[in-house]
């Protein structure tokens, strides 16, 4: 098969959306598929086009045999919501014509979303190429933005509803991330194939890159005793990450005790300005580092938190940050309800709940994985076998390849013409 990737996301960037893609395009082109890149010029989570980008129109690369196409973006550190909207329908018109010209023959066209505007790209270029569509939501939108207080134009939000259901609706197929994006979907268009493709993580290759416990700690400066927690990504609204800060001012008296929050994001000055007025000096604030970098790091750290706000909508979120550290055998600390909990908590026994946006909650359950040594370890077992059986990379994209497999021997969806 040939399958064209088209999003607006992709290494040399860092973040989970660009890591799962560039994993799957591997995985698929490994088991004999031509996979080809639509994408823009790497700038995130800096929002500043990367050197060697720069005031360039296109470019073409290969990156570990994938052929990658980038389009111009206009970039902007600036947060309102125009701006988010010409960032986002720059890359919608620049992708056009760079598809106009690249995508030649082929057997699909993967769509990212969100953004979900891209989708206005994926489906023109669908239909003039004559080349499904598959549509892959690893976020709700606009409703998250909605829930979240992004967007609160209700025009706006009705425009954005009605093209989510027009590229639903005209998709050949539709995958999501999580079984709540997907079951969510199935509700609202029973008539459409849905499909799960989520996340996950390359055990072997995660545990290849293992190091000794010390290293990074002697690098850092921390003593061989230290407890760490570690928080790594996007230091957003949604992570709720002030309940790390209130959890080590609670427990700021044991010295041996140290929060690592690494990552940048639009909640990282904030963050940063409630620590100093806390005066906690068990919190260390670390910026973002390659990806080669963070198993090194894992291999460092005693726990994990995975935290995110206490909102109905993310009770079918799973964060990625979850995989890499449970394949090194890490415990964490989820705050997160619904399908999170019930994967990693309750079916894989690979970490302790805590209530999210809980201080105290988070604080009994550091207290309680401090305490119990042998707990730890088990967990730490229990996350590495159950990320193996359930959520490694090759089986995600054997299961997906599949899919398209019978897609293509079988009957095409007309509701997709």
């Amino acid at each position: 098969m040939k399958i064209y990737f088209l999003t607006q996301y992709f290494p040399p960037e860092t973040g989970a959306p660009q890591n799962r893609l560039y994993e799957l395009a591997l995985q698929l082109q490994q088991k004999g598929d031509e996979v080809v890149v639509l994408t823009a010029m790497p700038n995130y989570p800096d929002m500043k086009i990367k050197k060697g980008y720069r005031w360039r129109l296109w470019k073409t690369e290969t990156i570990n045999g994938l052929k990658i196409y980038r389009s111009a973006i206009f970039v902007t550190r600036a947060r309102f919501v125009l701006a988010r909207l010409l960032n986002y329908f720059s890359f919608v018109f620049t992708s056009f014509w760079l598809g106009l010209f690249k995508i030649k023959k082929g057997d699909f066209i993967f769509c990212e979303s969100p953004p979900l505007f891209l989708g206005i790209t994926a489906r023109a270029l669908s239909k003039l190429k004559k080349i499904d569509m598959i549509f892959n939501v690893s976020d709700l939108w606009p409703e998250s933005a909605e829930k979240l207080g992004i967007v609160t134009n209700k025009r706006f939000l009705n425009m954005a509803t009605r093209l989510e259901e027009h590229l639903y609706k005209r998709s050949a197929l539709i995958s999501g991330q999580t079984m709540g994006i997907v079951n969510n979907i199935r509700e609202r268009f029973p008539k459409k194939k849905v499909i799960w493709v989520p996340n996950g993580v390359n055990t072997d290759e995660i545990i290849s890159m293992k190091t000794d416990k010390q290293k990074w700690r002697k690098k850092m400066d921390f003593a061989p005793d230290d407890f760490l927690f570690f928080y790594g990504g996007i230091l957003g609204y949604a992570q709720g990450l002030e309940v790390i800060l209130k959890t080590a001012d609670k427990l700021r008296n044991e010295e041996h005790i140290k929060f690592v929050i690494l990552g940048d994001g639009p909640e990282k000055e904030s963050l940063m300005l409630i620590a100093d007025h806390l005066e906690l000096d068990n919190v260390f604030f670390l910026d973002s580092v390659s990806r080669e970098t963070i198993p090194e790091i894992i291999s460092a750290i005693d726990v994990s938190i995975i935290p995110l706000r206490k909102i109905e909508l993310f009770k079918g979120a799973i964060p990625s940050k979850i995989f890499e550290s449970l394949a090194l055998e890490k415990p964490i600390l989820l705050g997160v309800e619904g399908e999170a909990h019930d994967l990693f908590i309750k079916d894989g026994n690979c970490g302790l709940f805590f209530e999210p946006e809980n201080a105290q909650s988070l604080t009994d359950a550091a207290r309680q994985i401090m305490s119990e040594p042998d707990l730890s370890s088990k967990l730490g077992e229990n996350g590495l076998k159950y990320v193996r059986e359930y959520f490694e990379r090759s089986k995600i994209a054997t299961k997906f390849r599949q899919d398209l497999i019978e897609f293509k021997s079988g009957n095409n969806d007309t509701e997709s013409t």
